[in-house]
């Protein structure tokens, strides 16, 4: 069935189903079209889960909408909600007690403006588009709660806008290869040899989150040929933990209404190109379809930008140094019914590792949330249990 017939205005209609349905991510999750509750919280081949991914409808309560997607990309489209139009969870919800039962309640007009507007944007792509996603939230909102109408005179004669060119583009004919640049930060890291050395790392560090108030807290990192990662924060309301096994892919996170949650889809791929690029020696495996585009400016620099596609058809962008040939930028897309979600990466401070350079420095940016890392040390090819990359088990808030 299509996203449009599932979108249907019947089932925008009151539901008393009985089903337990789904709700949002702590902080970010507005204007939940589909509000929710808590019921129970629990390139070679693409990745994929070991078992089939709970719906949303599965797991929350009085989700009329967006039914028949994961919990995680779930949960992702109400972080485009709230960056969309610059809301967060307490402007739809009943959010006063902090109990994620009352995300629940049809309290708020906003809800149902918002599921209307999810089945206008699908009816629009589907009918103009072919059903390609070319008008989301953002499309038309950019940050505000209402789009704009009339236009900006001071942008019209005034400096050309930052904004980026499209997520996607085609190979660039006066732009150098993706193979050359990706030789060239090959060679810049250490060369083909010395990174073929590696086999696990452990990094350990602290990371600090947005606002210029945040706390730094103990981070550590543990990774293996060829694709299995995990790290973890250490936080004062207990560990946030992100796993990638080689197979799937889990988060657990205190104040999460789902303890444990399973990456699917886009999110899934992330987490597998995360963990590749642990070893980037192997950069070039890691996605397909590779093509250079026009050269982007970050910081006043100019870069060069490779894009490549995941064997589930997820995208990621890489912005190189042209002179260094470091990796200065990633960012990385996953898919939602209602615009791409992103994911960026910032990388700065490569220091030398035993014959092989890596930054001690980062910073990862999503929709609802901002990391800071800084590391202190690494260890190369030192020995990791296996039980670092099983399945996490739910956060712990430690006593006070």
């Amino acid at each position: 069935m299509d996203l449009l017939r599932r979108l249907s205005l019947k089932s925008m209609k009151s539901e008393n189903s009985g089903y337990r349905h789904s709700m949002a991510n702590v902080g970010v999750f507005v204007l939940c079209a589909l509000s929710g509750a808590l019921a129970s919280g629990q390139p070679g081949s693409a990745p994929k889960p070991p078992t089939a991914a709970l719906m949303a409808e599965q797991v929350f309560k009085n989700v009329q909408v967006l039914k028949g997607i994961p919990v995680d990309e779930f949960m992702d489209t109400m972080g485009i909600f709230s960056i969309a139009l610059g809301m967060s969870c307490e402007n739809c919800h009943a959010a006063n007690d902090s109990k994620w039962e009352n995300y629940a309640a049809d309290n708020s007009e906003k809800k149902k403006t918002a599921r209307s507007m999810v089945v206008m944007m699908a009816m629009i792509n589907k009918t103009f588009f072919g059903g390609r996603q070319q008008v989301t939230c953002f499309a038309c909102h950019r940050g505000g709660d209402h789009p704009r109408v009339t236009p900006d005179l001071g942008a019209i004669y005034g400096a050309p806008p930052d904004d980026d060119l499209d997520d996607t583009f085609e190979q660039d004919p006066r732009a150098p290869s993706a193979d050359q640049i990706l030789d060239k930060y090959i060679q810049a890291l250490g060369g083909e040899k010395a990174l073929a050395g590696i086999n696990t790392s452990i990094a350990k560090g602290t990371s600090s989150g947005y606002g210029p108030e945040s706390a730094k807290r103990p981070i550590e990192i543990y990774a293996k040929v060829p694709d299995q990662r995990t790290l973890i924060i250490h936080t004062d309301n207990g560990d946030s933990t992100t796993t990638y096994d080689g197979n799937a892919a889990w988060i657990a996170a205190p104040l999460r209404p789902v303890a444990v949650m399973e990456l699917t889809g886009g999110e899934l791929e992330g987490a597998r190109l995360d963990a590749a690029m642990s070893f980037p020696g192997r950069i070039k495996q890691s996605l397909g379809q590779w093509r250079t585009g026009a050269p982007a400016i970050i910081d006043d620099r100019r870069v060069q930008v490779v894009q490549g596609t995941g064997a589930g058809g997820s995208i990621a962008t890489l912005y190189f140094d042209p002179q260094s040939g470091l990796l200065v930028r990633l960012r990385r897309y996953a898919a939602s019914p209602v615009g791409r979600i992103p994911t960026q990466y910032d990388f700065s401070d490569y220091r030398d590792v035993g014959g092989v350079k890596m930054p001690f420095r980062w910073t990862v940016t999503w929709l609802d949330g901002r990391e800071n890392v800084e590391l202190g040390e690494v260890r190369m090819n030192a020995r990791i249990d296996a039980a670092k990359f099983a399945k996490p088990a739910p956060s712990v808030v430690p006593a006070r």
